[in-house]
């Protein structure tokens, strides 16, 4: 019962963190604030700053494009390398003292509008202008709401202070600094997208089948047991049994309670060390994971079979099999690794490999009883999704939901509770991730679909897995069409996922006839069960 209650919190903790599927940083920027007006009409575009340094490469910067201005190339071989030269005044508020021909000024924020500067910079003969920002952030420069008839032909961008002040440095230095721009394109899909929707559907598939499976061998053995003994002295109660946890509807509701509580508290205390918390709580649930998957796998086999069946008793841990002994150390290593390594480039590989197997363990052990308590719970998840999203802009001005996937201002690179592929053909780089509720919570109501087939007797085209299989996999289809039309923003998956799935599911069961054993039950009528459940061919 301890290990059912772990999970069960691992479960609530690891799904309410992070539902954004995909978040790698915006390329174009939407501002609402800064209407456009004629000669000010451009997106707000991120800008590869690559350098060179008396002629050997140095850093690369990123900057942000301006609304005014000509568009930027979009490919690095098509934009020329320039030198670059600083401002005197260092504003640019007036006609520079030194002659320009051609060069790239570098320029300081403040005194006059920006316009002014890129007017100035441009009859002074520059071809770009740098504006160094005041703070360490980028800065969406605009027109002023008076300025009209703006006519500029040369590239304003804005760089973060520090990047400002290294090139500063590098030209006092009497450095030569040339320096390329260039705005690359985002490719409309990416591999690492495809690689994420399989992951994400296979996942469901397996923890769907081993489900439906472990409940079908439990209503068996308890048939077997039916035969033998009084019913006096049996319960009907399969979760004393078979470890399963049934989630019912006062939880399904208190769910999105805890979760925006817990959420709120991760966006108030993210930082390093609370990181590292939530670390060793993915290492722990990952492990335990990863554990009961390895040893349910090599149980099937007959070379382990009597490992598996062999117990010894532990302090604080109870009987324990040689198998589980044989298996732990395997992967409390990869655990340990990932935590160590988990800043390095290939670290996603076992963040992915731990989260897959916590996630199957998870909806192998905590059920959805009917579809009445499934329809709370994604219900409740539909809208807790779509407010930390997108409604706590408007309290905490800027989304909770994808702060916290970020992992926020504790510099760590998104927290753990994510599964993540880099993207391969971004000139950007980046990840694309789903959350662990984007998977577990719709495939709870999958698993559940599956469990209801066998016990019917119904066959993939007669009965619901197929189809919610089918809407699960459409509707994170079309949340990465989503993703890619709003240019890169986080999505929120459930608010594509739940109304796919969910409403297939409900209204295949008022088509057929089955909503009202689906929805109070879970289960249909059978008065053979250990002849009913097995599968159909």
């Amino acid at each position: 019962m301890e290990l059912k209650t772990v999970l069960f919190l691992a479960f609530v903790l690891f799904t309410v963190l992070c539902s954004s599927p995909a978040y790698a940083g915006d390329i174009v920027h939407q501002d609402p604030l800064a209407p456009r007006k004629p000669g000010c009409m451009n997106n707000f575009v991120l800008v590869k700053i690559p350098t060179l340094v008396d002629g050997v490469e140095g850093d690369e910067f990123v900057g942000v494009g301006a609304r005014f201005g000509p568009t930027l190339e979009s490919k690095e071989k098509h934009a020329n390398h320039t030198r670059l030269t600083l401002a005197d005044p260092p504003d640019c508020c007036s006609k520079p003292k030194n002659k320009l021909t051609g060069e790239v000024i570098l320029v300081h924020r403040g005194n006059c509008s920006f316009t002014t500067k890129a007017n100035v910079a441009e009859a002074a003969g520059a071809t770009a202008i740098l504006i160094i920002n005041n703070r360490t952030e980028l800065f969406k420069m605009v027109c002023e709401a008076n300025e009209t008839d703006i006519d500029i032909e040369i590239p304003a961008v804005m760089l973060p202070q520090d990047a400002g002040a290294s090139l500063e440095e590098s030209i006092r230095n009497k450095s030569a600094v040339s320096v390329q721009l260039y705005s690359p394109k985002r490719p409309l899909v990416d591999v690492a997208e495809v690689f994420l929707w399989l992951m994400a559907v296979g996942t469901i598939l397996g923890a769907s089948y081993w489900s439906a499976w472990s409940a079908r061998e439990a209503a068996i053995e308890q048939d077997k047991l039916l035969k033998d003994a009084s019913n006096d002295l049996l319960t009907t109660d399969g979760t004393g049994s078979t470890g399963v946890v049934d989630i019912n509807t006062t939880s399904a509701i208190l769910f999105v309670v805890v979760a925006s509580c817990f959420l709120v508290m991760l966006y108030k205390l993210m930082s390093r060390w609370f990181i590292e918390i939530l670390v060793v709580l993915f290492c722990i649930g990952g492990v335990e994971g990863l554990q009961t998957c390895l040893v349910a796998l090599l149980s099937s086999f007959r070379w382990f079979e009597h490992a598996a069946q062999s117990f010894v008793k532990l302090p604080f841990f109870g009987a324990v099999s040689y198998l589980t002994i044989a298996v732990s150390p395997c992967c409390i290593a990869l655990a340990v690794v990932w935590a160590v390594c988990r800043r390095d480039s290939f670290a996603w590989i076992g963040q992915d490999i731990l989260g897959i197997a916590l996630i199957i363990t998870v909806l192998q052990i905590i059920r959805v009883p009917n579809l009445k308590v499934g329809t709370v719970l994604l219900s409740c998840a539909f809208l807790y999704d779509i407010f930390w999203v997108f409604v706590s802009k408007w309290w905490f001005h800027e989304s909770v939901m994808i702060v916290v996937a970020r992992g926020g201002k504790s510099g760590e690179d998104g927290i753990p509770m994510l599964l993540k592929i880099p993207r391969m053909y971004d000139p950007w780089g980046g990840y694309s991730i789903i959350g662990f509720g984007d998977i577990i919570l719709p495939g709870l109501l999958v698993a559940f679909s599956l469990r209801y087939d066998w016990l019917s007797k119904k066959n993939l085209r007669a009965g619901y897995f197929l189809w919610a299989m089918i809407a699960y996999g459409l509707g994170l289809l079309i949340t990465y069409v989503a993703l890619n039309l709003m240019d890169g923003h986080g999505q929120p998956a459930l608010l594509y996922i739940v109304p796919f799935t969910l409403g297939t599911f409900l209204t295949l069961g008022r088509k057929r006839g089955d909503l009202k054993h689906l929805w109070t039950r879970g289960e249909p009528e059978r008065p053979c069960p250990h002849i009913q459940l097995q599968p159909s061919q």
